[in-house]
This record gives structure tokens, C-alpha cells and sequence, in this order.
């Protein structure tokens, strides 16, 4: 009898939460099948059966949290169906997870404590229902529990999840609870749609309703837990200074509108970020020491310029790299930008591209900010924090023109880096971006 096992998809994961089961005990699978969706403290993936034969068990409820290396389900032959391998028992949910709730009538679940050689072979599992017509109103306070698969599909259709009923566990909406409203089959619920409260006196608010006190839980994902848990302990461990310097990004934008006109053909396109990537690469390898990790006590000088841009997706903060930036072209440097942009809001990323890299980049340009100052991404040393291109008055050769100018800050980790250090990097980059031609033939 085969096993399957919570995977350990990188490094740093330790544990996964089983989403949904894409099979039920019983079901005949082939080697490559999906059969349950899992979530890290990064992506959602699903996990594939490594042989073919019967889901003859499945020893993890759906919503439940499993070290790596748990065996969560069981497969092989038809006749072996209900029957749990020795050893192998359901995983346990930490002490502070929400329990699950058991629905009616209460899925076989199979374990080594409860399996007797007379124990009749379970029967699959129920599908849960599809959506009805009707949209459904939690209570004032009610905790709204979904999947980050679920809540990406839900913000690209449009759909208020907070009317949608949950038939996953604990009231958990899972896939196919929003199947309908994404294929369109049912009108999808929007917000605001909820009928009006009646207020104290009788009469019909239009006033949104709220919980009770402070208002209502949120439910954090395991990626936005583990991004709070990393950026407490980095600004709690990490001795933080920060140096900020202005930018004319004019010759940069100029330089970028031509080499996109050549590009124009091929559908490539050079953005801004593009052009602090490569100048900021091309920095550290100047400036090699502040392309260090400070770890357990020893600072690492490392052999390779492995870029980390910080990308904000649904339930929080990914920061894919692009390695060996300084050897890379724009025109490549863009291509590898945007691919993996878009793997990563579609939650297609491998662990590979996103656990590692030896700097990180976070731009907020886009967004109208001015300035800001970013957490380091441990064990890295420095993290370098981009504001937006602004036009404001310059003084040239002792007159008042109108630059293109942007401020950079670099957050640093004083035990690794010293002022003087920062300073000459940021100089570094500046003289890049002032003189793009540099990056051209770097």
C-alpha cells in the first residue's frame, strides 16, 4: 500500500494546511492525478498521486494543519479500501487552530487507532453541494473563512464572499462553492446586494452592519502569518539604519522610451523597475559587501546577484528573484520581471524562485508614494525601498528647471553594513540610473 505525504515544498516550510480533497476514499486514480489542494505559508498547489491504483484512505480532514512528512492519505488496491497502514494516523491540529466542524452525514475517515481487520471498506465521500440560487448572510461577527485560491477567484469574478455559504469545514467556502458564480451558470453575489437592516427605531438602514466591540476576526492566511511572524523578528533582531538619496531619473526615462521604440516589434517592454533591477545589480557587483546575509552570528559574501522583487498579492507579500541579474540583459531582465509577476499572482511559483535571492527591491512608485523605508528580508543585509517619479524643481548649473526626480532609501542591517558602505552603494546606483547608457554595455 502506497502513501501520500504533506510535502515539504522549500527550506522553510514546516508544516502545510490541507485545503480540499480533489478525490474521495474509493476513487480510482492514475499516476499524475491532482488529488488535494494544499497551502503553504507562500502558494496553494495541488498535490499529485505518485502511482496509480484506489484512494484506499485519506487520514487528514480538509482544513487541517500536518507537519511535512505526514501521511495524509493511503493508496492501492480496490480490496485494501478502508483498510489504514500501521503507523499511520490523522495528523494533529495545533492547540491554537480553529477546530473543524463535521458535517452530516460525517465523512470515513480511516485511521490506524480505528481500523480493525473486520472494519467494512469506507464508502467515498459525499460531494459537497453546489451553490444554490439564494446568497447567504453571516451573523454580525461571523468570521469569514476561505482559501487564497478561493479569494483570488473571487476578487478577479467579482464576488462577495462574505454572502457566499461555506460547505468546507468550519464553514470554510471552498472551489466549488463559487463554481457557478465563476462560470457564470449563476449570477455572481456583489457587495452592498444584502438586503437593509432595520435600525433601533423601525426604520431601514442603509449603514453596513458590524460586529459587535472591536468589530469582527479577520481570517489571516499562512502567508500573511508568516510574513508578519518574519518581519517581526527582523525588525526586532535586526539593527535597521536607513539612507535616503534623490535620483534624476530624466536621462533614465528618455533612455527607456527609445529602447522600448526599438522594442516596440517584439511586444517587449522596458518598465522603470526594469532599470532599478539591472542598475541595482550592477551596483552590488561593485559594491560586493552589501551583497552579504548576516547568519547565526557570521556574515556570508555571496558568489551570485540574485534579485528579489517584492510583489503584493492576494493574502500577502511575495518576493520571486532573478538570479544572476548583473549578467542579464534589460530585454531579459523584463521578460524573467514579468513572468514571474504573473505566476505569482496567479499562485503558479515554484519554491525555487521564491526562497532564496541575496537582495530584495520594493517598489511603491506605482502607487503614488513619495518615499518610504522597508523591512529587511532576512538573512539579506540590505533591502533597497523605491518611491515614484516625480516632476519638481530643480537647481541646475545655478537655475530652476524642472527634473524627473525619485528617492531611494536603502533599509541596512548595521551589523553587516556601515554608513560609509550604504552611501557609496547608493551612489553607485544613482550614476547608473543618471547615465543608462552604463547599463547598456555593463
Amino acid at each position: 500500500m502506497g502513501t501520500v505525504i504533506m510535502p515539504k515544498m522549500g527550506d522553510a516550510m514546516e508544516e502545510g494546511t490541507l485545503l480540499k480533497w480533489l478525490k474521495a476514499a474509493g476513487d480510482e486514480i492514475a499516476e499524475g492525478d491532482p488529488i488535494a489542494e494544499i497551502e503553504t505559508d507562500k502558494v496553494t498547489l495541488e498535490i499529485e498521486a505518485q502511482e496509480s491504483g484506489f484512494l484506499t484512505n485519506v487520514l487528514l480532514e480538509e482544513g487541517t494543519t500536518a507537519a511535512i512528512g505526514t501521511v495524509i492519505a493511503t493508496i492501492g488496491p480496490e480490496d485494501e479500501v478502508g483498510q489504514a497502514p500501521e503507523g499511520a494516523a490523522p495528523a494533529e491540529v495545533p492547540a491554537d487552530a480553529e477546530p473543524a466542524q463535521k458535517s452530516e452525514p460525517e465523512p470515513v475517515v480511516a485511521s490506524a487507532e480505528s481500523a480493525k481487520p473486520e472494519t467494512t471498506p469506507a464508502t467515498p465521500a459525499p460531494e459537497p453541494a453546489a451553490p444554490s440560487a439564494e446568497t447567504f448572510e453571516r451573523a454580525p461577527g461571523e468570521r469569514l473563512r476561505a482559501s487564497p485560491l478561493v479569494k483570488r477567484l473571487a476578487e478577479e469574478h467579482e464576488i462577495d464572499l462574505a454572502q457566499v455559504a461555506g460547505t468546507g469545514p468550519g464553514g470554510r467556502i471552498v472551489k466549488v462553492d463559487i463554481a457557478d458564480f465563476v462560470s457564470g451558470a449563476k449570477p455572481a453575489p456583489k457587495a452592498g446586494a444584502r438586503a437593509a437592516a432595520p435600525s433601533a427605531n423601525g426604520q431601514v438602514s442603509d449603514a453596513p452592519r458590524s460586529g459587535a466591540g472591536r468589530g469582527k476576526p479577520v481570517e489571516l492566511s499562512r502567508m500573511r502569518r508568516t510574513t508578519g511572524k518574519r518581519m517581526t523578528e527582523s525588525k526586532l533582531g535586526i539593527p535597521h539604519y536607513y539612507v535616503t538619496t534623490n535620483v534624476s531619473m530624466t536621462a533614465a526615462l528618455d533612455f527607456r522610451k527609445t529602447v522600448n521604440a526599438s522594442l516596440e516589434e517584439s511586444g517587449d517592454k522596458i518598465s522603470v523597475n526594469d532599470l532599478i533591477v539591472k542598475a541595482a545589480a550592477l551596483a552590488l557587483r561593485d559594491h560586493p559587501e552589501v551583497n552579504t546575509s548576516w547568519e547565526n552570528g557570521e556574515l556570508y559574501e555571496h558568489g551570485s546577484i540574485d534579485i528579489n522583487i517584492a510583489i503584493a498579492i492576494n493574502g500577502g507579500l511575495i518576493a520571486p528573484f532573478v538570479p544572476s541579474a548583473d549578467t542579464l540583459s534589460l530585454r531579459a531582465i523584463s521578460r524573467l520581471a514579468r513572468d514571474l509577476g504573473k505566476r505569482a499572482r496567479e499562485g503558479g511559483l515554484t519554491p525555487e524562485e521564491y526562497q532564496g535571492g541575496t537582495f530584495t527591491i520594493s517598489n511603491l512608485g506605482m502607487f503614488d508614494v513619495d518615499e518610504f523605508i522597508a523591512v529587511i528580508n532576512p538573512p539579506q543585509a540590505a533591502i533597497l525601498a523605491v518611491g515614484s517619479v516625480a516632476e519638481i524643481p530643480v537647481v541646475r548649473s545655478g537655475e530652476i528647471a524642472i527634473g524627473q526626480m525619485m528617492k531611494i532609501t536603502l533599509s541596512a542591517d548595521h551589523r553587516a553594513l556601515d554608513g560609509a558602505q550604504v552611501a557609496t552603494f547608493l551612489q553607485s546606483v544613482k550614476a547608473y540610473l543618471e547615465n543608462p547608457f552604463m547599463m547598456a554595455i555593463s
